[in-house]
């Protein structure tokens, strides 16, 4: 489970962005603070924390004060920031002090989910360890960037069905027929198989094949990892 700190000078909005973690599989706010002084606070609190969503207008210091003084007292913690700030000093400024991430809100659900879901591929990646090749180190590199942007859906695909195959390809912990997939989500045979060659396209889900009765191969698709 990854340990994520929201911070966000409005309460409210703070609480949407918890709420969007948290329907994120394997993620889990540790916190919320609404300034620079309670983040620094729950920085050095909290047993554990891997994540730290940060905006960058908040009411005491800006964001990336609290990136310096993160550094300055040895927390390595990783940061996204999320933040109305879109000049471009600040981005470069981010991007300098180490920030991984910068999401410009206003933002839906799926821009966010993108971010942590390339987040997590991310620390799968560098928990391997060992050495790495060039290639390697290019897939390190672009692991947050091959996520970042949500595929446009094509015309007559509906953004509600194509949330409920992803999630129910996601969790299902392997591969699916397109009439298990119907099963569990209550759409069509034909709309899960529609979707789910969506999600093979876009490399969001690979497809396997089974043997079926009379020696038929059965379509199956499993979830590739991606957001």
């Amino acid at each position: 489970m990854i340990e994520v700190l929201v911070v966000d000078d409005d309460v409210r909005v703070a609480h949407v962005h918890a709420a969007y973690v948290e329907k994120v599989p394997g993620f889990h706010v540790a916190g919320q603070a609404h300034s620079a002084a309670a983040a620094l606070t729950l920085l050095e609190t909290l047993p554990r924390l891997d994540l730290v969503l940060l905006d960058h207008c908040l009411p005491d210091r800006t964001g990336l004060e609290v990136v310096r003084e993160m550094r300055g007292r040895g927390h390595q913690t990783d940061v996204i920031m999320v933040t109305a700030a879109r000049d471009v000093a600040t981005v470069q400024a981010a991007m300098r002090q180490g920030v991984l991430q910068y999401l410009v809100k206003p933002f839906a659900f799926t821009g966010l989910r993108a971010k942590l879901e390339a987040y997590a591929e991310l620390r799968r990646t560098l928990d391997g360890g060992g050495e790495a090749e060039q290639a390697e180190v290019d897939r390190i590199f672009g692991a947050l960037s091959a996520s970042a942007a949500e595929p446009a859906l094509p015309k007559g695909h509906s953004p509600t069905t194509a949330e409920l195959v992803r999630r129910s390809l996601m969790n299902a912990g392997g591969p699916l027929s397109a009439q298990e997939l119907a099963d569990r989500t209550g759409v069509s045979r034909q709309t899960a198989q529609r979707y789910l060659k969506l999600l093979e396209r876009t490399g969001r889900a690979t497809l396997t094949l089974k043997s079926g009765d009379a020696g038929r191969p059965e379509h199956r698709y499993v979830w590739a990892g991606r957001a």
